[in-house]
């Protein structure tokens, strides 16, 4: 009678679990309704049929990104802007460069930047490549003289076979366009895939309530406007009549440009404060009551604004694993640095 009855409690929970398992197989088996125009970071990433991705492009690029000797003192590389460990930013206001000297916007993350239609707070790079080109000759961020000061310290430090490896063998392979070339292949490889609101899409899983009614609050409020699609950004430069930059029109000079910023993208916003071109909002709670009194003049309750955040909390994606690479180095010998 007792081993009767164990069998039939065993059947029971048997039975209980299964049903738990096949209630939520079937919950998150049927995709959610999603507003119109959001959805998934794709799969696909965008590359340049100019500079097509080869495995050792892209280590190549990796090694360069980390690089210091791309600064005339050797104190500075990407990484030093773009932390690859906190999410492709340094979380400062405005990051710090040559002899201390800190810029005049706050340095945006390089991941998924393999998406945007232009590079830079201002668009002033139309690719990656010519992206990778500006630091290391900007004199408040690396500062080294000219183009041909970097490619000596490169070749000093080791990278001519590295360099003719990544880009078929050519005797002139180490130049100052394919440091870009090799750096912009590195950073197509940092997207950020499968944030907890990319499985909400696909059906795999659950986001809190508050997240829900944060998404359809977005939407309400008018946000989507700018920051839609996939990427949460229509990737064009749009009006942002806050602080005393001017954006595109300290490139162009056009009146029409004044204050235009490029609309940037809620993938990972919880993990890269502080926001704006100017660094000025601390927090995110900060950013979603400034951007929708700014650019919608609307006043978002304190729930609201909680439940908002708690939204794009779900947009933050998986960060790239990567392997600090070990940089070529001549033996017995420091290279040349400047101050």
């Amino acid at each position: 009678m007792k081993n009767l009855l164990n069998r039939q409690i065993s059947s029971g929970i048997a039975i209980a679990v299964f049903s738990v398992f096949s209630a939520s197989s079937m919950a998150m088996s049927s995709k959610p309704e999603i507003p119109a125009g959001l959805g998934a970071l794709p799969t696909e990433i965008p590359d340049n049929p100019a500079n097509p991705k080869t495995a050792a492009k892209i280590e190549l690029g990796k090694k360069l990104y980390f690089e210091p000797a791309l600064s005339a003192s050797g104190q500075f590389s990407c990484n030093s802007c773009h932390n690859l460990a906190t999410y492709g930013v340094d979380n400062q206001k405005f990051s710090v460069g040559h002899k201390w000297q800190r810029g005049g916007r706050n340095s945006p993350t390089t991941f998924n930047s393999a998406y945007w239609s232009k590079q830079f707070w201002d668009g002033r790079a139309e690719t990656l490549e010519d992206q990778a080109k500006g630091p290391p000759l900007n004199p408040v961020e690396m500062a080294s003289a000219d183009e041909k000061e970097v490619i000596n310290r490169l070749k000093e430090a080791g990278y001519t076979a590295e360099f003719k490896v990544a880009f078929n063998n050519d005797a002139n392979a180490l130049s100052y366009d394919n440091m870009a070339n090799a750096i912009a292949a590195f950073e197509r490889t940092l997207v950020t895939p499968n944030a907890p609101f990319d499985q909400y899409v696909r059906g795999e899983s659950e986001i809190s309530e508050a997240a829900k009614r944060g998404m359809n609050t977005l939407v309400e409020a008018g946000c989507t406007a700018c920051h839609s699609g996939p990427l949460f950004t229509n990737n064009q430069f749009m009006k942002f009549s806050y602080g005393s930059d001017m954006g595109v029109k300290e490139v162009t000079g056009k009146e029409s440009d004044d204050h235009l910023f490029r609309v940037q993208s809620l993938r990972n916003v919880a993990m890269t404060a502080p926001y704006f071109h100017d660094g000025s909002a601390a927090t995110l709670h900060d950013a979603v009551r400034i951007m929708a009194k700014v650019q919608l003049a609307k006043e978002l309750s304190d729930n609201e604004v909680n439940d908002v955040v708690a939204f794009l909390e779900t947009l933050t994606g998986e960060s790239p694993q990567i392997t600090y690479p070990v940089l070529p180095r001549p033996n017995g010998k420091a290279l040349t640095w400047r101050d």
